[in-house]
């Protein structure tokens, strides 16, 4: 049995649809062994499958091929989580650094804040053209 690579990154949950594994594959962020590849390469049992994640590389070792895609419990079957603990403390320093909280007023302005500056922007170059 063989399978390829878009599709067994599919079926072992490393990608929400076919299609979204398939894009990875071909950009990169889904690696066999290392290596950039088609979407048609095929995979082997002993494989690893590497996905990069934001700035972290998981890593999966294939034990087994599947053709249809499983349920999250029994994914573990499948693949053996061989990620180093580094590359978890680094997803997680990402993910805290994007979650810094704004107060209200700073950066970009909303909807309505754009629509009374421009009030005000209309209303001030009126009076400054005709000044009765």
């Amino acid at each position: 049995m063989n399978c390829r690579v878009d599709k067994f990154a599919w079926s072992v949950r490393l990608a929400k649809t076919r299609s979204q594994s398939a894009e990875a594959v071909t950009k990169g962020k889904i690696r066999l062994n290392g290596v950039h590849v088609k979407p048609s390469r095929v995979v082997k049992v002993g494989d690893t499958v590497h996905v990069i994640r934001h700035t972290s590389t998981f890593s999966y070792k294939v034990i087994q091929l599947l053709q249809k895609r499983v349920g999250a419990k029994l994914v573990a079957d499948y693949v053996i989580d061989i990620t180093p603990d580094e590359e978890r403390e680094k997803l997680k320093l990402y993910s805290s650094a994007q979650s810094v909280y704004r107060e209200h007023g700073t950066g970009k302005p909303t909807k309505k804040d754009r629509r009374d500056l421009d009030t005000f922007m209309d209303d001030w170059l009126e009076e400054e053209i005709d000044p009765t």
